[in-house]
């Protein structure tokens, strides 16, 4: 009894020895992997917040250049593998069914001889229907192989067919980009901004415009919320509470990020556009970078506009964007960035996106014989004149009309009662069939500055070109070009025109010379 119990002392230290060996296990394992989740989640975040930080220096960095020939596609068809199809199966050897003959003395014996008859003849019965058999495997065999090549070419046909047609309606677009086919065009950066790789916490969304008088593409970038940008900056591992928990990233970075992010998917978007323009197609471009969020004081959704620029080729294509510094360059480019964009402050666009919708010139170009609208080209100087007055009185500006413009334009001040925004405004109305030149943008200017002006809007029933808009950049001057003159006809004062210069039209010459027809103011 007491060896037994002696015993049982001596198993009862062992398991609990055992015991304890195996909670410190469980305990070193758990640890263990409970680092490795550590580890990871902070592997995680470091390369999410590299993504963020590295949004324009990796899109620099991508070797692949968007252009028609990347648009193109080759013929994908597998290559033809038929298996055993190719391979026949041996013929039947006849001698293999057939037994030896006797030899020596047994040949000579008649019960032999019968005995080799017999198993000759059930040979010859066996090799036949073996190679019957595998005739008819064989004829299975070659007709399927017959069969897989024919859809094989099929399909080939079929691929061939299909990328015919898609490489087709690709050089079709390119000839129509290069024409200044405005849907071309802004079909074809619609593709660019699509293929662009963004994070996945990011919106995929860009509306595209584009006006071919001025050379001048619109981008409305669908932005990030704030929530893109993480609230932690490292994970730790807790191992009294066994607990992973998070170390704070400081409000101001994540809001310091947050402004980076907008800067950098600004320029990198501009960066894109300009680097596919293979066929030239646009020498300015307007981004406005634009938000679908939550207004906290009323729990309504909004949409403000963080960020508004306009650039031309030549200006934004001098920028080393390696080494910028993203909101420090779209101030050097006169751009408009929100003071506060995790508050959601807007800014006003440079130009509104819908003034150059195509949808909305789409819809002001029905046939004529059908359209009951006025056209601008063919008012009298007095009904193009209240025409354009009525406009900015419905636009909220009380305006008062000055001496009639030498080149067939209109001129007024108007002044903007808004406190803080308002002030004198100069206008000028130009209705031309041609680009306007940048000399009228330059008297504009000098006009404003004569008149003491706070802002002057130039608008033309035509379009400016990248010199207008070089001059205008940086300058309190707005350029509204044909599109966006219907624009705010239709949205302001509720009137429907279209733009329609007659056969004979001319316009104004470059000494300011009226032109013969009267109809022009």
């Amino acid at each position: 009894m007491t060896f037994r119990c002696a015993n049982c002392r001596r198993n009862m230290v062992v398991s609990k020895q055992l015991l304890r060996s195996i909670n410190t296990e469980a305990k070193e394992a758990r640890l263990r992997s409970r680092e490795r989740e550590t580890a990871k989640r902070n592997a995680d975040l470091d390369s999410y917040l590299a993504e963020l930080t590295g949004l324009l220096a990796n899109a620099l960095d991508n070797r692949r250049h968007f252009n028609f020939s990347s648009l193109r596609v080759t013929p994908k068809v597998q290559q033809f593998v038929p298996a055993k199809l190719t391979t026949a199966e041996p013929a039947p050897d006849r001698d293999a069914f057939l037994p030896p003959a006797p030899t020596g003395f047994g040949a000579h014996f008649p019960g032999a001889r019968k005995r080799y008859d017999t198993e000759l003849a059930s040979g010859e019965e066996l090799y036949r229907a073996a190679l019957e058999s595998w005739t008819k495997g064989e004829d299975i065999r070659r007709a399927a192989l017959e069969a897989a090549n024919a859809d094989h070419d099929a399909e080939r046909a079929a691929a061939t067919a299909s990328a015919k047609a898609h490489n087709a309606a690709i050089d079709d677009l390119e000839q129509q980009c290069r024409a200044g086919d405005a849907r071309a065009v802004a079909g074809y950066f619609s593709q660019v901004l699509e293929a662009s790789h963004y994070p996945k916490t990011f919106p995929h969304e860009a509306r595209v415009a584009y006006t071919p008088p001025s050379r001048q593409l619109v981008v409305e970038l669908e932005l990030p919320e704030m929530k893109v940008v993480p609230e932690v900056k490292e994970y730790r591992y807790v191992k009294a509470r066994d607990e992973i928990t998070g170390a704070p990233l400081p409000a101001a970075a994540r809001k310091s990020l947050y402004t980076s992010i907008i800067a950098q998917l600004a320029l990198r978007t501009i960066n894109e556009v300009f680097r596919a323009d293979v066929a030239s197609t646009t020498d300015t471009v307007v981004l406005n970078g634009r938000v679908h969020a939550i207004d906290q004081r009323t729990g309504k959704r909004i949409h403000p506009c963080l960020v508004t620029v306009r650039t031309t080729r030549d200006q934004f294509l001098e920028l080393d964007l390696h080494n910028v510094e993203p909101t420090a360059c779209l101030k050097g480019l006169t751009a408009s960035l929100s003071r506060s964009p995790s508050e959601l402050t807007p800014v006003r666009p440079v130009l509104e996106f819908d003034m150059v919708d195509p949808r909305f010139v789409q819809e002001a170009d029905v046939l004529s014989t059908l359209d009951t609208r006025p056209n601008l080209m063919e008012l009298s100087p007095k009904e193009f004149e209240s025409l354009i007055t009525n406009l900015f009185e419905k636009m909220g500006l009380e305006t008062r009309q000055t001496q009639a413009s030498r080149d067939g334009g209109v001129d007024c001040v108007a002044y903007d009662p808004r406190p803080i925004f308002g002030g004198k405004v100069v206008i000028q109305a130009k209705r031309y069939k041609n680009t306007v030149g940048v000399s009228a943008v330059r008297d504009l200017f000098g006009t404003m500055q004569n008149e003491g002006a706070s802002k002057g809007i130039l608008v033309t029933t035509s379009g400016y070109g990248q010199a207008s808009h070089d001059f205008a950049n940086g300058k309190p001057l707005e350029l509204l070009d044909g599109g966006n003159l219907l624009y705010l006809l239709h949205e302001n004062a509720g009137i429907d025109a279209k733009i329609e210069a007659p056969a004979d039209w001319v316009d104004p010459s470059a000494n300011g010379e009226l032109p013969d027809r009267g109809s022009s103011v």
